[in-house]
């Protein structure tokens, strides 16, 4: 959840002055676009991934300050759980070997960080929400040690006036609950791409981003379980909504209380927008004052931003020589099942958003942002069995559109691109094939559990077995 923050408590007065800092730098930053500052590179792709700490049970494992003192590497961080840690690699430019070398750097990490958790009897976990994952583990007990999660919590709950987190999620089966803390948060583990943008192309990156967040959060689903109930394909996406909401009831649709969000439309002109968006609609919940930081990174505006969840964020970047660049942090797919499947669905998103942000008709006009919202919460709820409406008006079965449409488009931004052929027909070769057989990870554990009953311990083992043989989900037997 970003940053860390060097203090957990705030008063008025730091509020205030933290508002004032982030009027200056929206001002500055609005200087910036006008100028066109910003680095004219794009097409350089990377992502983080979160992982379980799990013991050999299958449990989750309270280790990850052990296991990163042990491992000591800046790329490997913790969450904010002591279950969680999130893994990053250097992004690459988009061209020739590029997916196969995300693919060995990704590999080569985990198999380290396999190994070190092997030292402390447990193992590592691709994999949305665990399903041996019980509510009584989401304590503050279990927040790892950091200022920056402590603030947030007391922050929300503040906003909250001390009222509980409401949780109603409404799929196979319906969950209801309350909890004390922000901790829920902490169930949902994802695999982020980001991705530089130039200035001038970035609303379009950014409207495709959207669209697409339907057919990559179906194609990539793998969290079918919470606390036992088989909900949505990907419950990540209603948990992570309303487990960090500073309200419910009459302020639910209140930009101001909700900060996680698929946003209220498209970009019209650029990036900026969102970053005056945050100014307006979204009070600080971190107000440190970062004055000993470069005035010209514009420390608040991008601390600020961390704490806005948008399923596709924009993100302020700066190269080495100080020139800042733009990035499009895509949120919406769950990590796991593995590490291929990873990488095939990075590229598949890859292709696709380059393919459809440089098409002759804008996506802001071939499709409704109500609908393409709309459609982002059937393809979380019911994954590749969801209908939508794809551009210019045409309702179709998802899995229908990714076979027919979205995968060949893929495969023709990727080319453009320039990357490696063969890369391109193997990773995608393993999208296609898990939506022909209707496998994804969450379709794999529902299966799983068909046949073998509700023991959700030896569905988790069943599931890291699979994990570790290091092949595609929809090759793995039931």
């Amino acid at each position: 959840m970003g940053q860390e923050i060097s203090r957990s408590q705030f008063t008025p007065q730091d509020f205030q002055r933290f508002q004032t800092r982030l009027r200056q730098e929206t001002a500055r930053l609005t200087d910036w676009f006008a100028a066109e500052r910003f680095t004219p590179t794009s097409g350089v792709g990377g992502f983080e991934i979160e992982a379980w700490l799990v013991d050999r049970q299958g449990q989750p494992a309270p280790l990850n300050e052990a296991f990163l003192e042990r491992l000591a590497d800046p790329l490997v961080v913790p969450e904010l759980s002591v279950f969680n840690i999130e893994l990053n690699t250097p992004p690459l430019p988009l061209h020739g070997a590029a997916l196969r070398r995300m693919h060995a750097n990704l590999d080569n990490l985990w198999q380290r960080c396999q190994r070190v958790a092997a030292g402390l009897d447990a193992t590592m976990m691709l994999i949305g929400i665990p399903p041996t994952l019980r509510i009584q583990e989401l304590t503050l007990d279990h927040m790892s040690c950091r200022e920056r999660y402590r603030a947030i919590n007391e922050q929300i709950l503040s906003r909250r006036r001390g009222h509980p987190m409401e949780l109603a999620i409404h799929g196979v089966e319906t969950l209801r609950l309350t909890h004390p803390d922000v901790m829920l948060e902490a169930a949902t583990t994802s695999f982020q791409t980001h991705l530089q943008v130039a200035a001038r192309d970035a609303a379009a990156f950014f409207n495709a981003a959207l669209a697409l967040s339907a057919p990559m959060v179906a194609v990539a689903a793998n969290s079918p379980l919470l606390f036992g109930k088989l909900l949505w394909d990907e419950t990540r996406i209603p948990l992570f909504e309303q487990g960090v909401a500073l309200a419910g009831g009459v302020h639910a649709d209140d930009p101001s209380f909700r900060r996680v969000t698929f946003g209220g439309g498209y970009i019209r002109q650029s990036l900026l927008e969102l970053f005056v968006e945050n100014l307006a609609h979204y009070p600080p919940l971190l107000p440190v004052g970062l004055d000993d930081e470069p005035a010209d990174r514009l420390p608040h505006l991008r601390l600020h931003n961390g704490t806005i969840w948008r399923w596709n964020r924009p993100l302020l970047g700066f190269e080495a020589d100080g020139t800042p660049h733009l990035r499009i942090e895509h949120r919406v797919m769950p990590a796991g099942p593995s590490i291929p499947d990873t990488i095939a669905n990075a590229a598949l998103y890859y292709g696709l958003i380059h393919a459809l942000a440089r098409a002759p008709s804008p996506v802001s006009a071939a499709l409704e942002f109500a609908q393409c919202r709309a459609n982002f919460y059937a393809a979380a709820r019911d994954g590749l069995r969801a209908e939508v409406v794809w551009l210019h008006g045409r309702r179709l079965p998802l899995r229908q559109l990714v076979l027919e449409e979205l995968l060949p488009l893929a495969h023709r931004g990727l080319l453009a691109l320039e990357i490696d052929a063969a890369d391109v027909t193997e990773y995608l070769g393993i999208v296609a094939a898990r939506v022909r057989s209707d496998c994804t990870g969450a379709a794999w554990q529902r299966r799983f559990l068909a046949r073998h009953g509700s023991d959700l311990t030896a569905l988790t083992l069943a599931y890291l077995e699979r994990q570790g043989s290091g092949q595609p989900v929809q090759t793995w037997a039931y």
